[in-house]
């Protein structure tokens, strides 16, 4: 099974898979049609994104290079949970250098950089509130990573979602007197962002 998986190439897809496509996440082929195109023979990959109620066609010739993969191992999706269970690392950069940061790990299609966003944006209740745009972001990539752990383990979005808090909870105390990485966190966000403190608040 797994060495059907790792299928190099794009004919290695086949009607009928879900597939992760970086900026939308989790898809599943529905059909392979051809269309003409200036004369010539284009074979194309109708991918339906339930979530996103989207169609989107993607060339046979070019999936690979866009970035569509199969949805990955069990053994990735291990790992990635081992990544939330980790300290959250935030640099201390602007939040809108950051943002654009988890942005792009978000649409980047690989889950271990999306369970990089899920760690590092993670609050627990006993932490302050989030700013509305790092709820946003938080919730974005808990989506995709839960998406993706519900195709492969076979199981609901919704249960996809439990496992991964759980596996969240599992990580370093997270409570508003954690250890001392969880306290630059603050403090980076008071120092270089008080600009932007006002209007997260009031969000």
């Amino acid at each position: 099974m797994s060495s059907q998986k790792k299928a190099p190439g794009n004919k290695g897809f086949k009607t009928g898979e879900s597939i992760v496509y970086p900026a939308h996440g989790v898809g599943q082929i529905v059909a392979i049609e051809e269309q003409e195109v200036a004369g010539m023979k284009l074979e194309l990959f109708v991918i339906d994104f339930e979530k996103d109620k989207m169609r989107l066609k993607v060339p046979v010739a070019k999936a690979t290079s866009v970035g569509m993969r199969k949805l990955s191992e069990t053994d990735f999706v291990e790992r990635a949970l081992k990544v939330v269970q980790g300290r959250a690392r935030v640099k201390k950069t602007m939040w809108s250098r950051r943002a654009q940061e988890y942005d792009a790990k978000i649409n980047s299609g690989d889950l271990i950089q999306i369970a990089e966003v899920v760690r590092d944006l993670y609050r627990a209740e006993s932490q302050p509130e989030q700013s509305y745009s790092e709820r946003q972001l938080y919730e974005a990539a808990l989506g995709r990573m839960a998406r993706e752990l519900a195709a492969v383990n076979e199981v609901s979005e919704t249960e996809a979602v439990q496992l991964i808090e759980v596996n969240l909870n599992k990580g370093p105390k997270r409570g508003p007197k954690a250890e001392d990485g969880e306290g630059d966190d603050e403090t980076s966000e008071a120092d270089n962002d008080s600009d932007e403190t006002s209007q997260d608040e009031a969000a």
